[in-house]
């Protein structure tokens, strides 16, 4: 394997000494490590703190008590989770290239990684289902898109995204039919990585991310299309009536909206997490020829994807910026917050 790490020395550094099958550290110059951690703690906190901000306003204000918030908060949940208990030991293991938090931890930092990933997608199959109906067959969605069936669909994903994880790491399978390649070359005190062979990254990446990507694109092009008629079709009705304020576009608008904002969403998610799983898949293929750096740059850049979303709800909703600022501003804790109506002005 190739593991060059740019902006290193170039001197030898174990990460346990003692050991004689220690990983090797690479160590990186002052004039890179202070940059790329301030870099790292900005992404964490803004992460952190940017879904905790949805959170509170989808659990706190009434008014977002919708089906389709609920998917919302569950995504905001998974990535908040990945901000506070992923990116932060990712950032010291990519800084420092040793992993001291033992074995089983690693065990669970990989296998939470692969769930609140797997979590993310689904949650994101599932918001474009909900906006399918809003949109496509919006006489049936009340009935169809209820908040019992969002309940099931968020304890679906989130039971599969954590069998997947925890099975698939805990178990072994990832590592199943090259266990001795794995355990003579791969395997090293001090070192945290998540190798897959072959069958296990083009299965688990196949499931988890690229039939749902394509799923959701499919669902979205429908979705786009139809929104386009249906306009087409208001625009004409008001026409001959010859009063478009008498019109009941308002809710019609808002769906569009909401779709398309969660649509951008979906978009720079798989953006973002496209180059990982296509090394992901690559890297088998070659022998494990693309150096560790590369992957874990890869990583960090889907890692980052959490930091985004809250932006994208700030920027496409203004009903989103008021609760933001009514909750930094600490004005949920006033009589009656919680009833706001955020849709006004």
């Amino acid at each position: 394997m190739n593991y060059s790490h740019p902006g290193t020395s170039q001197h030898l550094h174990f990460c346990y000494e003692s050991s004689k099958k220690s990983c090797p550290r690479y160590i990186y110059s002052l004039a890179v490590r202070v940059p790329l951690y301030i870099f790292f703690a900005a992404a964490i906190l803004l992460t952190v703190f940017g879904n905790l901000l949805v959170i509170i306003a989808i659990v706190h204000f009434k008014q977002l008590h919708t089906p389709t918030n609920y998917l919302v908060l569950s995504l905001a949940i998974t990535d908040f989770l990945l901000g506070a208990i992923i990116m932060p030991p990712s950032m010291v293991r990519s800084m420092e290239t040793c992993w001291y938090l033992g074995n089983l931890f690693c065990k669970f930092y990989n296998s939470t990684a692969v769930t609140l990933s797997t979590a993310s997608i689904v949650n994101l199959s599932f918001i474009s289902i909900d906006r399918h109906y809003a949109v496509c067959q919006p006489l049936q969605y009340q009935t169809k898109i209820t908040n019992c069936v969002t309940l099931v669909m968020i304890l679906i994903g989130w039971s599969l995204s954590v069998l997947t994880g925890f099975g698939m790491i805990f178990l072994e399978l990832n590592i199943w039919g090259i266990e001795d390649f794995y355990y003579e070359n791969i395997d090293c005190v001090g070192g945290c990585i998540l190798f897959q062979s072959f069958a296990s990254s083009f299965i688990s990446s196949t499931i988890s991310f690229y039939i749902p990507g394509f799923i959701m694109i499919g669902i979205y092009r429908k979705i786009f299309l139809i929104a386009k008629k249906q306009a087409r079709s208001i625009h004409m009705s008001g026409f001959q009536n010859g009063n478009l304020e008498r019109m009941k576009t308002y809710q019609t608008k808002i769906e569009r909206k909401s779709t398309k904002t969660l649509a951008i969403v979906m978009g720079v998610f798989l953006s973002s997490w496209t180059p990982f799983f296509l090394c992901n898949i690559i890297d088998p293929v070659i022998n494990y020829s693309l150096p560790p750096f590369l992957l874990d740059a890869l990583a960090w850049v889907g890692y980052l994807n959490s930091a985004f979303n809250p932006l994208i709800y700030a920027f496409f909703y203004s009903w989103f910026r008021k609760a933001f600022t009514m909750i930094i501003f600490c004005k949920i804790y006033n009589p009656n917050s919680s009833r706001t109506n955020l849709f006004t002005n």
